[in-house]
């Protein structure tokens, strides 16, 4: 008879078992279960209204005898053939850009005036109108007491190229 009770309390071993171990896991669930209440408890938030849509207002170009932005303009565009001259000697103080070249004094004789042009090496040069001068085949326009004009011709970034005034001025 032993033997009877003791297969008889197995199962009753084992329920006990089975549910002291369901309870352990369902300790964990009590936190959760706790802040899940208290958040339904809380009143809910407010949600903003959409903003209201305007309906879309239609533009008419009519400005059809204007330039048409999209293309690019030149301010040179009435003279597509000024170009540098490639075919003509270059004078010694096209070597040197303008901005190292300074004016250092003007010189009258026989009603010709000169300009004296120093160079960034320290040498002064007699120079006459239309002398070239600098990198941009600048050519002397006119010599003054206060300073030399030059024209220069530059690139203008579209393919053609642009004339650009210029002046190397006394510096006293």
């Amino acid at each position: 008879m032993s033997t009877f009770k003791t297969v008889m309390h197995l199962p009753l071993l084992t329920l006990i078992v089975v549910g002291a171990s369901l309870t352990a896991c369902s300790s964990g669930d009590d936190d959760l279960q706790a802040f899940i209440n208290a958040t339904n408890q809380e009143a809910g938030g407010r949600v903003e209204p959409l903003p209201e849509v305007k309906p879309y207002q239609t533009y008419t170009y009519a400005d059809m005898n204007l330039r048409s932005p999209f293309m690019p303009t030149s301010p040179n565009a009435g003279n597509p053939n000024l170009r540098p001259d490639a075919h003509r000697n270059r004078e010694f103080l096209e070597q040197y850009s303008l901005d190292t070249m300074k004016t250092v004094g003007t010189i009258q004789q026989s009603g010709q005036m000169y300009g004296l042009v120093q160079t960034k090496d320290g040498l002064v040069h007699r120079v006459i109108v239309g002398n070239y001068v600098g990198q941009n085949d600048g050519k002397i326009t006119a010599i003054s007491t206060s300073k030399i004009d030059v024209r220069e011709i530059v690139p203008d970034g579209l393919g053609g190229y642009i004339e650009r005034p210029a002046a190397l001025s006394l510096n006293e």
